[in-house]
């Protein structure tokens, strides 16, 4: 891949913008896609790009569409939209990118990349562990400093070539811990677990509440166990954790709130849909494909969408009503 690479980031809100925006800021080519009030105040006045150590304002160029971007060869797309909106990015990108434009799924879940692999020949899995956050247009916070986050990439479905090389030597040289990885899956379907307690922060605010947190258990069991049976392999969760230790804790980028993670944001920015169908929902799947029971997880997917659909704001419910018996049935 040649150093004049351009990054096109389809989705640049939290992850887009904060991956983006580190690429911009150090001197790489990145055009920023997103939509609305937001795109509107990208182009107004720019990427406010936040964190511990200061705020900084990049006059990135940012567009409304894959095809006002002008896709062209050489390009590597950062697919980093939700995964409800996966699907939608994709078909719209298709209809104007070049043959050979690489896609980079940098999201949460495991089913970005199979989508995009119907349609584009070379998609690679990024493993993202980025506390990064997006309620005020034009703004974008990252909750660490020095090291922004943890970006790990490979081919779908296995190996590595010289783009992914090249794309994690960009990512290191503007503040991310970057590393090529043959079984990058393996880190996904690791995340993936974490991921399951999104559901259970957004509906009831917190993680630290005692039945929230049997419930965040219970739904991970039911996970391993559909990982058990479907034969899934995961990454080294020692080193996993390690890593997690030295990117160093979280700190909010300006006053006292810290927010929340994807799911939690999506119901405070109210967008009415939520990725849970594609977190809690991926374990409800593997689970009905292998005779699995998982009820907690289907229990948080359905909750999670309920709210989304409703436009609750996160924290309407408690810990105990989410669970509505389910952990005195995990108990038994």
């Amino acid at each position: 891949m040649p150093r004049a690479v351009r990054y096109l980031v389809l989705g640049a809100g939290a992850i887009g913008g904060a991956i983006g925006g580190r690429l911009y800021q150090h001197g790489r080519d990145v055009v920023l896609i997103a939509q609305g009030d937001h795109l509107r105040a990208l182009q107004e006045r720019g990427l406010e790009l936040r964190d511990p150590a200061g705020h900084v304002r990049l006059d990135v160029p940012a567009v409304g569409s894959a095809a006002q971007a002008g896709p062209r060869p050489g390009d590597v797309v950062l697919l980093t939209t939700k995964s409800q909106q996966s699907e939608e990015a994709l078909r719209a990108l298709a209809a104007v990118a070049p043959a050979g434009t690489a896609v980079v799924c940098a999201q949460n879940g495991v089913e970005n990349e199979r989508v995009a692999l119907r349609r584009f020949a070379d998609v690679y899995g990024m493993r993202v562990i980025l506390a990064a956050t997006h309620l005020e247009p034009g703004v974008v916070e990252i909750s660490t400093s020095p090291v922004s986050g943890i970006l790990d990439l490979g081919r779908y479905p296995s190996g590595s070539d010289g783009l992914a090389s090249a794309v994690a030597e960009d990512l290191r040289a503007v503040g991310f811990d970057a590393e090529e990885s043959e079984h990058v899956m393996e880190h996904k379907y690791l995340k993936l677990l974490s991921n399951l307690t999104n559901a259970i922060e957004a509906a009831c605010g917190t993680l630290e509440d005692p039945v929230a947190s049997e419930l965040a258990s219970a739904a991970r069991r039911e996970a391993r166990a559909c990982y058990e049976a479907a034969g899934i392999a995961l990454a080294d969760e020692v080193a996993e954790r390690e890593r997690r230790r030295l990117r160093g804790p979280l700190q909010p980028a300006k006053g006292p709130v810290q927010a929340g993670g994807s799911s939690w944001q999506s119901l405070e920015r109210g967008t009415g849909n939520i990725e849970a169908d594609w977190l809690n929902g991926e374990i409800v799947l593997l689970g009905r494909l292998h005779g699995i029971a998982t009820p907690v997880n289907e229990r948080l997917r359905q909750v999670a969408n309920e709210m989304a659909r409703q436009r609750r704001r996160p924290g309407s419910i408690t810990p105990t009503e989410l669970a509505g018996g389910l952990i005195a049935q995990s108990r038994s």
